[in-house]
This record gives C-alpha cells, structure tokens and sequence, in this order.
C-alpha cells in the first residue's frame, strides 16, 4: 500500500505544522461555530488524504484496489490520535479549558 508509514516520534516540524493548522481554525471559530471548522477540519484531511494515495498511486486502477487499506490505515491514524487527545484533555483539563478560550458551538 502507499500509505505513509507511521513514525515512532514526530519531529518539531510536525507539531509546527499542526500548530499552524491549528491557530487558522481557532481564527476561523471567531466568525464560525466550533463543529462546522472540525467538520470542514475532517473534510480537509479526508480530501488531503485521498489527494495523497493518488498522487503516489499515479494509477486509478492501483488507487481503486488500495483504497481499503488507505482507509482503514487513515482511520486507525484518527482514532489513536483522537484518543491519545482526548486522554490528555482529561489529565490536563482544568489547564486546557478556559471559558475564554473555547470556540463557539
């Protein structure tokens, strides 16, 4: 499969990515309610995503036949990191949310 393979520890230049990302989202949550930008969030990365396989693929037919596993390889991503923050959330959540803070419903 074409997949990325997963790293054991992400460098600097990924958590600045995400960070990067992170602060245009909380810009857009200005003007936007929060679960429209983390739905437009999830298009994005699924759009990225299939745009990715096919770019390596270069191929419709090999993207047709990797496309399970691309998605189950995305899917299995999601879910360890959604529960690796959500985890964190909980240990630090007093720390994290501030009324202040929070984007709009």
């Amino acid at each position: 499969m074409s997949t990325p393979s997963t790293k054991p520890a992400p460098g600097p230049e990924f958590w600045e990515r995400a960070d990067q990302i992170i602060a245009v989202a909380n810009e857009q949550c200005e003007h936007s309610r929060g679960n429209e930008v983390a739905t437009s969030l999830l298009y994005a990365a699924a759009r990225f995503n299939a745009f990715l396989i096919a770019s390596k693929t270069n191929d419709v037919e090999k993207m047709r036949q990797e496309k399970d596993d691309a998605v189950a390889f995305f899917t299995e991503q999601y879910k360890r990191m959604l529960t690796d923050n959500f985890n964190d959330y909980i240990a630090n959540f007093d720390k994290y949310t501030q009324p202040s803070s929070a984007p709009k419903d």
